[in-house]
């Protein structure tokens, strides 16, 4: 029988908030398997019979036979037909073998004291990670729009997915990705942006952060440079910073990476990151003359060429220019391109465009990383693309967005022109704007986000945080109406 104090504990754990989550009889097993542990009861105890315990519990009898039951399948108790239960003399055998404490033994608590990591893990621990907000603050940066999708639009082609494909589409998938998404991309690539793309070069990934890794283990040795833009989409960054390679800024300017000084460099470098189309974070798109001295720059130095290509579909001022991929004759680059900004994030579908002596290599590592890409998502994609649907909403959007960079553009200009000056990008879905004399842009960014407006610092995404002080604004997620209210919170902050 349980005495007083170990049936007010058992009713105590079923009490808990912390427990509200479970049902009744998890509750009443995991108390009385608690009891066990601690050896409040001892091996060969008998247990109340399931009818004393539940008056007692105020539940019904088949909540603690339930309860038993598992604790029973669990070794933690046995069951004699006719007499009752007892608790498991196994329990003695985990004692002697230190798994279970006497009663009366627990150990004093010891300060927390640090994980041992490898480099690696503890590069990655340093880092803090990469976290973006769930619902996106005003100006929170490279956030989509996603109050305009055409959601039945896309329901209609998943229940066609699942009716076509049945349980096929539950199946483990090619690590590779689909061949039907792998199809569609690279029409929509080699028409779009000037690719140079067949199917069977496209690794579909989760998304761009992934590639980046992957490009990062597979491409390089710990210790080795990689040439990266100053400033630098953080992401690329950290990525480098986790695969242990280490980061060779070079300088940008209103057209984009300066080639020169990459040229300059003596420092060896195993490949270059680059977001040609829009610079992240100034939105410049890097001339002509100087993707082809980038591809030149990487055939002699036998290096690669990592071009994100995160959001070109958004470009506002004249026709986006080629993209690297389709100007190399060399096939030194690597096109990282996503549907996270185009459509949504919660989709979770990115990919690679790969030189072909990659492609077999890259396969093999992504499938150590964690197999394969969601069939479904990748299918219902497809569909999307091949019905002519992706590009109608792009262009939809890209109207959308231009407007939204329009009034963020003016607004800044009208009521906050003491504070920063906007800097407009070609394209993109974030305006950086520079901070006058006398404003702070830590304490400018605290302040903002007291009233709910999330801006980004300019100066940590320079290495070494050496660059000009600015905000980074995200205007995609807003509407004309809702960029004006957020402007308005910061003017009250800022008062002229």
């Amino acid at each position: 029988m349980l005495k007083r104090a170990q049936l007010e504990s058992v009713q105590a754990f079923m009490d808990h908030p912390a427990q509200s989550g479970l049902p009744l009889h998890a509750r009443i097993q995991r108390a009385v398997r608690q009891l066990i542990v601690e050896r409040s009861l001892t091996a060969g105890r008998p247990l109340p019979s399931s009818r004393t315990l539940a008056r007692s519990l105020g539940v019904s009898r088949d909540t603690v036979e339930t309860a038993y039951a598992q604790l029973h399948a669990e070794g933690f108790i046995e069951r004699r037909v006719g007499s009752g239960s007892f608790v498991c003399e196994l329990t003695e055998l985990g004692l002697k073998r230190g798994v279970l404490r006497p009663a009366g033994r627990r150990p004093a608590l010891q300060p927390a004291t640090a994980p041992t990591l490898s480099k690696r893990g503890q590069a990655m621990a340093d880092s803090g990670g990469l976290r973006d907000p769930y619902a996106p603050l005003a100006f929170s940066p490279g956030v989509p729009e996603t109050r305009l999708f055409p959601f039945a639009q896309w329901d209609r082609l998943h229940r066609q997915t699942l009716r076509e494909e049945g349980a096929a589409a539950l199946h483990h998938g090619d690590p590779q990705g689909h061949p039907r998404l792998r199809r569609a991309i690279a029409g929509y690539v080699n028409l779009e942006r000037g690719a140079r793309a067949d199917p069977d070069q496209i690794l579909i990934l989760t998304s761009s952060q992934q590639a980046l890794s992957l490009c990062a283990r597979v491409l390089a040795d710990p210790g080795d440079g990689v040439f990266i833009e100053d400033p630098a989409y953080q992401g690329a960054a950290k990525a480098l910073d986790a695969a242990g390679l280490k980061r060779l800024p070079v300088a940008v300017d209103s057209q984009g990476l300066l080639t020169d000084d990459l040229l300059a460099r003596r420092e060896d470098g195993r490949a270059v990151f680059v977001t040609p189309s829009h610079q992240f974070p100034t939105g410049r798109t890097l001339s002509l003359d100087r993707r082809l001295a980038l591809i030149q720059w990487a055939t002699d130095h036998d290096a690669w060429i990592l071009e994100d290509d995160y959001d070109s579909e958004f470009h506002y001022a004249g026709r986006p220019t080629a993209c690297v991929q389709g100007l190399d004759p060399h096939d030194r680059t690597l096109y990282l391109g996503t549907f996270t900004k185009s459509l949504f994030p919660g989709l979770r579908l990115a990919y690679l465009i790969l030189p072909r002596p990659l492609v077999e290599p890259m396969v093999a590592a992504r499938s150590l990383m964690d197999g394969f890409t969601a069939s479904v998502a990748q299918l219902t994609l497809a569909r999307f693309i091949e019905d002519g649907r992706f590009g109608a909403y792009v262009r939809t959007m890209r109207g959308v967005y231009a407007q939204r960079l329009d009034a963020l553009e003016a607004a800044v200009a009208a009521r906050l022109s003491h504070v920063v000056t906007p800097d407009r990008p070609a394209g993109g879905l974030q305006m950086p704007c520079f901070l006058k004399d006398g404003f702070d842009e830590a304490e400018t960014v605290r302040a903002a986000r007291r009233v709910g407006v999330h801006l980004t610092g300019l100066t940590p995404l320079h290495d070494a945080g050496a660059g000009r002080p600015g905000w980074l604004m995200g205007f995609a997620a807003s509407t004309p109406a809702e960029i004006d209210a957020a402007v308005d919170r910061l003017a009250k902050i800022f008062p002229a």
